[in-house]
C-alpha cells in the first residue's frame, strides 16, 4: 500500500477521490473500502493507505478504484 491524500469526499454519496504519484488523475473510493472499525467518511486533506485497482476500470472517468483504504490520522 501506499499513502494517498483525500482530495474530494462527498459524505452524502459515500465516495471520493483519492491522489497519490501512483494514480495519476486521481483513485475512485467508497466508503464500503474503507478499513476502520465505525469509518463511513473521509474529509479533505486526510492522509491514507491506499490499495488500488489496475488502469483499465472506470467509475464516473476515474482510471483507478481504492480496493482498501485505511485512514492514518484518526
Amino acid at each position: 500500500m501506499v499513502v494517498a491524500t483525500v482530495r474530494e469526499w462527498y459524505e452524502e454519496d459515500g465516495w471520493g477521490v483519492l491522489e497519490c504519484a501512483e494514480t495519476p488523475g486521481g483513485c475512485w473510493g467508497h466508503f464500503s473500502s474503507i478499513r476502520a472499525a465505525g469509518f463511513r467518511t473521509l474529509v479533505v486533506g486526510q492522509l491514507v493507505e491506499l490499495e488500488w485497482e489496475a488502469p483499465g476500470f472506470e467509475q464516473d472517468g476515474y482510471g483507478f478504484r481504492a480496493l482498501k483504504i485505511v485512514p492514518l490520522d484518526r
